[in-house]
């Protein structure tokens, strides 16, 4: 298995590491700056125009290179993914299957149908 990285790829890559060094460097140097005391995630969603059975594929590599298992919880409507945590950042490569789309996209048809009555604030 030969890892496919195109210049395009390279770049968007060495823009995501450098902000993230920065970040970090930012962080350290500013005490002051809070963070998520629950750390964060970082979700990473491989596409493919070939299908669910190519994202898949793409998730086992990653999870091959992250050297963890995936977790497939496609059968009860959740997601394919590998995931590794640094400390409290968490990296997520997911797969959501299109019978999880559907459901996500059936339910936000109903988006807009129904407002809730505002909420009075009382001092």
């Amino acid at each position: 298995m030969t890892d496919q990285i195109i210049p395009g790829d390279l770049l968007t890559r060495t823009k995501v590491i450098t902000g993230l060094r920065q970040l970090a460097d930012y962080l350290e140097d500013h005490p002051g700056v809070p963070v998520c005391r629950f750390g964060w995630d970082l979700p990473v969603y491989p596409g493919s125009r070939d299908g669910e059975a190519a994202e898949r594929a793409q998730v086992d590599k990653i999870a091959a290179l992250l050297d963890v298992p995936v977790t497939d919880r496609t059968a009860d409507g959740g997601h394919y993914k590998a995931v590794r945590a640094f400390g409290l950042i968490t990296y997520e490569a997911i797969h959501v299957s299109e019978r999880r789309m559907a459901a996500h996209r059936a339910l936000m048809s109903y988006s807009g149908s129904i407002t809730p009555a505002a909420l009075e604030v009382t001092a």
